[in-house]
């Protein structure tokens, strides 16, 4: 099936009415939690998994879909606006936006702001339609060995690359790990750390989990925190003053081509994701700048390179998730369980078996990014208001909505102590500077990493020498191998220059 067609199968899909209804509300629903500081799109996603228990497969996935990268605009507008960021890969957004509007010109930060979005997020739905099948066909020659090489290798760029310090990173996947291990043996069907518990023989149930974890977390976070806005800037009374004048174009149109390249290809990264792809596009974008002392004072490009990364990095981060199973961050590890409560298994064989399936969420991102250029433009005031919605009324239906989601998985009591156990250790870990996507992303591959360890072994008679005999996996093994020793032996080098230090001052 050549690309043409497969598009026309995939429009077909994506243009049916229920599914553009839950494109939609998906990408509205994205905006709004953009918006909202503090709730984040992991927190909604995990939220709304229940609820797609009663919605079809494709329908699900487009919605979720619309959350993620609906997240992304929405963010920008209390960035610019407040100097708010509602989504952590807005942070970068502010240094400028709010600047160009303190001097008048907030209407051309949105403005650039929602068109490199729509223009990034087209230009990496490119890239995904073009990368995704050659790299399924490739996957299609994975056997055991290659997918433990590639959950392991996985896990170690998530622990090592990802934000935070790696040693608490790391420590966080291993107890994700330990927690995949919870329930009867894969092979052997004997229970593991069920302390006699006939609730956990099952293992941990995700939804309840990733409830605890993102939104109750997120419940407790937000009746600790007050937020304070320290200045309001002027908002656009009228569609014109959002659009850019030719100078402004002329800056930006360079900036947004290059933080969409940057965004696409830090978004397939595991552990990357758009918020470090921002980081780096505007980084990338102020040392190539002859002007580097204009950021921080208000350059377009400083907006126009940042949102335009984390728009290309939610396309891109599809691309590992669709191709090979295996989520690129904590948002596509939410998605990878959504598939598995309707039964899919996302890899090379979905484009295989469900192509229309596959398609169809690919296409509806077009669509999707479209709404939201349409949405946002005319809708900017309404959504900046949103975010001065108090505390006081969001907490308490976030808080209904995990107890309600997390007993409505199996009607089970144990699930809502399960989730309020998980909602009490993620706030106490993200205060203490602990990062929760490792352990999810750990949790979610953890049981697949196992079995093809296992099921290795089995081909190999015990013989660890299947993992180096094949090209694919030494190839993964020295690259996770290299990802290891690179922040190690900057700690060693570190060590020896503070030795070196000591000496002089006993001299």
């Amino acid at each position: 099936m050549d690309i043409l067609s497969s598009l026309a199968l995939g429009f077909s899909v994506s243009l049916e009415p229920a599914n553009l209804a839950y494109c939609f509300i998906g990408v509205l629903l994205g905006t709004v939690i953009g918006v909202l500081p503090g709730l984040g799109s992991a927190a909604t996603i995990a939220l709304l998994l229940p609820i797609t228990y009663r919605i079809p497969p494709t329908s699900a996935v487009i919605m979720l879909a619309g959350i993620w990268y609906g997240s992304m605009y929405g963010g920008s507008t209390t960035s610019i606006l407040l100097r708010v960021p509602g989504e952590s890969a807005s942070v970068m957004t502010c240094i400028d936006g709010f600047e160009m509007a303190k001097r008048g010109r907030a209407g051309a930060a949105l403005g650039i702001s929602a068109f490199g979005s729509f223009i990034a997020g087209t230009l990496g739905l490119l890239g995904l339609i073009f990368l995704a099948p050659p790299l399924a066909e490739f996957a299609l020659d994975f056997g055991p060995p290659e997918y433990f090489a590639l959950t392991l290798v996985g896990l170690t760029l998530v622990s090592f690359l990802g934000s935070g310090p790696w040693p608490r990173a790391l420590a966080m996947a291993a107890l994700g790990l330990l927690l995949g291990t919870v329930g009867l043996d894969p092979v052997r069907s004997q229970a593991r750390f069920t302390f006699g518990t006939l609730s956990l023989q099952g293992g941990i149930e995700i939804i309840p989990m990733v409830m605890g974890l993102f939104g109750l977390s997120q419940a407790f976070t937000m009746i600790e925190r007050r937020a304070s806005v320290e200045e309001i800037a002027a908002m656009p009374k009228r569609l014109r003053e959002l659009l850019p004048n030719r100078d402004e174009w002329r800056l930006a149109i360079g900036a947004i081509l290059r933080g969409s390249l940057v965004g696409f290809l830090v978004g397939v990264l595991p552990g990357a994701g758009a918020t470090i792809s921002s980081y780096v596009a505007y980084a990338v974008e102020k040392r190539r700048s002859p002007h580097p002392e204009r950021f921080g004072t208000g350059a377009i490009e400083g907006v126009a390179a940042p949102e335009s990364a984390n728009n290309a990095a939610t396309a891109s981060g599809f691309i590992p998730l669709l191709t090979l199973g295996l989520p690129a961050n904590v948002v596509m590890a939410l998605m990878l369980g959504a598939f598995m409560l309707h039964g899919v298994t996302p890899g090379p064989m979905l484009l295989v078996q469900k192509p229309d399936m596959f398609w169809g969420i690919v296409t509806s991102m077009f669509i999707g990014n479209l709404m939201l250029l349409v949405l946002n433009l005319p809708l900017i005031g309404v959504f900046a208001r949103v975010a001065y919605m108090p505390s006081s009324y969001l907490v308490p239906v976030i808080v209904l909505a995990c107890v309600i989601g997390a007993y409505g998985v199996n009607n089970n009591p144990v699930d809502i102590l399960v989730m309020l156990g998980f909602g009490i250790f993620g706030y106490l870990a993200e205060k203490s500077g602990y990062s929760l996507a490792p352990l999810v992303l750990a949790f979610v591959l953890g049981p697949l990493m196992e079995t093809s360890l296992r099921q290795s072994l089995i081909l190999s008679q015990g013989s660890f020498g299947i993992f180096f005999e094949r090209p694919i996996t030494a190839a993964l093994f020295a690259l996770g191998a290299a990802v290891v020793i690179v922040p190690v032996l900057r700690l060693v080098l570190r060590w020896r220059a503070f030795g070196r230090f000591l000496k002089k001052v006993k001299m």
